[in-house]
């Protein structure tokens, strides 16, 4: 009894075994047009690229419209920002913009008072006052030694008391028209003890670093204006890359965080120094429509350089696997079949029906690669998942 449960279990592992062999035998048959020799090589007979139309070719030189690859950020010139200081001390007493506002150059921002220039108001006055005085004694004393009737010592002194008076009225009327006092105004004896604070740029208030009530002196800042309406384009380029940018080529920037949103813009300026830390050199361009963009945002872009003479294949050679693009070049070839390996390459600018290529490994010169049917042999090579 027990010997014949012996054969029966011996005869179902054979069975199993059996059937597992030939489950082998017609994936091995399913898998026998296309398959991986090796990790990295993909076999294809000579009657499967009949039917497929694939086609051999070699990477060729193309004059292409190329483009140089780079990353930066929207950036303003100091002439494009300011801080907003006051030229003597005082309290804010008034604060007439907040932090978003649009001004202009030269309109009044804040008000700082100050006790001190009461004191300077009224001794402009009295030095104007002084040189009328001494212009009529100067007039006066000329018109004395024209007529032999006055002493050429008294005009002397007349004429030095004169320039004195006329230098000292200068001097503080040009210290009223720096804190932003308008000396017309005190002939009528309207005397300020609020000193007007304006604004140095047009552009858009940032940050506000008072309050009303606050104490503010000459090393005080009371607040940033910013114009981003002259907002640029600061790209670094790559040593490599460096010699083909020109100023006056046309640029496409991409904004990093913004949707993949592009403008567009001219390189203005190309730096002559050279960042030994990133191994690259700042290019500026201008922005032509820079209309709701901020500095400090992060971009990338393609600058036009024009025609070169770049490796290119078909773009029907490329074949994309997981955000990767590869291309197929032979590995060996038989009567029956050939073996292709697939190598990654960055690509750039595609024209005419050619792209740009750039392999990550170095290739010999006479490669033979699938210019035609690229996305058919990475699919089947994937199991069909590939798009």
């Amino acid at each position: 009894m027990i010997t014949n449960k012996i054969k029966i279990n011996l005869l179902f592992i054979a069975i199993i075994a059996l059937l597992l062999s030939c489950t082998r035998s017609e994936k091995s048959g399913d898998n026998a047009e296309v398959e991986e020799t090796h990790s990295t090589e993909i076999e294809l007979t000579a009657q499967q690229i009949q039917t497929v139309g694939i086609t051999l070719g070699k990477i060729e030189m193309k004059n292409l419209n190329s483009v140089v690859r780079a990353n930066g950020q929207l950036v303003l010139t100091p002439q494009n920002q300011a801080d907003v200081n006051s030229l003597t001390s005082g309290i804010v007493s008034e604060i007439s913009v907040m932090e978003g506002s649009i001004v202009h150059k030269g309109q009044t921002v804040a008000l700082l008072e100050n006790l001190d220039i009461v004191r300077i108001q009224e001794n402009y006055l009295t030095a104007k006052q002084d040189a009328i005085l001494s212009e009529q004694e100067y007039e006066r004393q000329k018109q004395l030694d024209a007529k032999n009737a006055g002493t050429g010592k008294i005009l002397q002194q007349a004429v030095s008391k004169y320039e004195s008076d006329k230098a000292r009225l200068k001097s503080l009327e040009l210290q009223l028209n720096q804190l932003n006092i308008d000396v017309r105004n005190l002939a009528t004896g309207k005397l300020v003890r609020n000193i007007p604070i304006t604004a140095p740029i047009n552009g858009v208030v940032g940050k506000i670093y008072v309050k009303t009530g606050s104490y503010a002196d000459m090393q005080t800042t009371l607040m940033e204006i910013t114009d981003n309406s002259q907002v640029h384009c600061d790209l670094q380029v790559f040593e490599k890359d460096f010699p083909k940018v020109k100023q006056g080529q046309s640029v496409e920037i991409g904004l990093t965080n913004q949707g993949n949103k592009s403008v567009t813009g001219t390189v203005f300026t190309v730096n002559k120094s050279f960042d030994n830390d990133s191994k690259s050199i700042t290019i500026h361009t201008r922005i032509n429509k820079p209309d709701n963009l901020l500095p400090g945002m992060y971009v990338s872009a393609l600058i036009n350089v024009g025609n070169q003479s770049v490796q290119a294949v078909p773009t029907d050679a490329i074949a994309n696997s997981e955000g990767k693009k590869y291309i197929f070049v032979v590995a060996s070839k038989e009567a029956s079949a050939t073996h292709f390996r697939k190598v990654e390459v960055l690509t750039g600018v595609t024209e005419l029906g050619y792209i740009e290529i750039n392999p990550l490994e170095e290739l010999p010169e006479d490669a033979q690669i699938i210019t035609r049917g690229a996305f058919y042999v990475m699919s089947q090579a994937s199991g069909g998942d590939e798009e």
